[in-house]
């Protein structure tokens, strides 16, 4: 296969594990016979200072043309002005709207050699394994927002907006999602409260009464959702909410691993390409060290081989290599419990070194 992978490696650690990123890639097309073109393009606060704008024009064409994206990280205190014109969040804001990527597919399983890295309890967590789908394009990150004046000062707003092809397709793919694993989804939301959500558990409800019959349905108000993830994250399977409460609920989720750096990420749409990222942020108090973990960035690119490409064999590899690696003891700073630790370059040169 000839596939064009655009990178981003963005800002802090992001170019330190996109490099390990693209040499996992570059292995496994060795291996396998494949043809990866490489082209990286600045989005984030270096497109910023060098752009003017955190998405640059040339960077969405890229994109665009791309067959799959694999995305360090954005941001950083240089760039957190709250009076700034703009920042470096917008522009991956920016990118999912452009490429329509309503979907954000994140994966939580704690890896058996880890489980005591997390801070719950090993009976708690030990065998969890939960599929997040949130809904990406929509919610309150896309209303309306803005500011007023008002007799105390000001008033701000931002609007929460759904509407029912925007709830069933994320329904949809989540559905489809459990078809392939245990067959069950759990639908988040605050219909007791919002209105907002009331529709979205009419359209959840109905699509999976009409589409999906054999899958097994139930709903969980945000607030208890947030207290099961701690205290039964083993009764969930496929979990679909909105663009807040995801956001929220998966970053509560990946402390389940025990660290940030072991977990990827995907952003689709029903069409074009997607994009690729490890849920960790841009760890500006640790770049340049040379100690970020890479894992989640290769695993991200498993991903993308899985997702956009096709490659499952390819995607596969990479997941048994991470295996691997672990298995043998190779642990970064994040992981590693005070003990002896490999530095970025390292871990990649090992998961390498496993793929051949």
């Amino acid at each position: 296969m000839d596939a064009n992978i655009v990178l981003l490696p963005g800002d802090g650690i992001g170019p330190e594990i996109i490099e390990q990123g693209q040499l996992v890639l570059e292995a496994v097309a060795k291996r396998f016979g494949h043809s990866f073109q490489f082209t990286s393009c600045p989005m984030g606060g270096n497109a910023i200072d060098s752009h003017g704008t955190p998405l640059p024009d040339e960077t969405l064409a890229a994109c665009r043309n791309a067959d799959a994206i694999l995305l360090g990280a954005v941001g950083g205190p240089k760039w957190d002005d709250p009076n700034a014109k703009t920042r470096p969040e917008a522009g991956l804001l920016s990118l999912r709207k452009e490429l329509k990527l309503f979907a954000n597919l994140r994966p939580i399983k704690p890896y058996k050699q880890l489980i005591d890295a997390s801070p719950l309890k090993r009976e708690i967590i030990e065998g969890t394994d939960i599929l997040f789908l949130r809904e990406l394009t929509g919610g309150i990150y896309f209303g309306d927002s803005g500011v007023k004046p008002h007799a105390s000062g000001e008033e701000a707003y931002s609007m929460m907006v759904y509407n029912t092809e925007e709830v069933a397709r994320i329904v949809r793919l989540a559905a489809k999602a459990a078809q392939l694993r245990s067959g069950r989804v759990t639908s988040v939301d605050k219909a007791n409260v919002l209105e907002v959500s009331r529709l979205w558990r009419r359209v959840a409800a109905q699509v999976m009464a009409d589409e999906f019959p054999d899958i097994e349905y139930d709903v969980v108000l945000v607030d208890a959702m947030a207290m099961h993830l701690i205290s039964r994250p083993r009764d969930f399977d496929v979990v679909v909410t909105g663009n807040m409460f995801g956001d929220i609920l998966t970053d509560e989720g990946s402390m389940l691993p025990g660290s940030l750096g072991m977990l990827p990420s995907a952003s689709l749409g029903e069409s074009g390409p997607g994009l690729y990222e490890p849920i960790h942020g841009s760890a500006p108090d640790i770049a340049g060290q040379g100690i970020a973990n890479p894992l989640a960035t290769i695993l991200a690119a498993a991903m993308a081989l899985h997702h956009s490409l096709g490659l499952t064999e390819e995607a596969a590899a990479i997941d048994a290599a991470v295996e691997a690696v672990l298995d043998a003891g190779h642990r970064t700073a994040d992981i590693a419990a005070g003990g002896n630790s490999l530095s970025t370059e390292q871990m990649g040169a090992a998961v390498l070194a496993v793929l051949g």
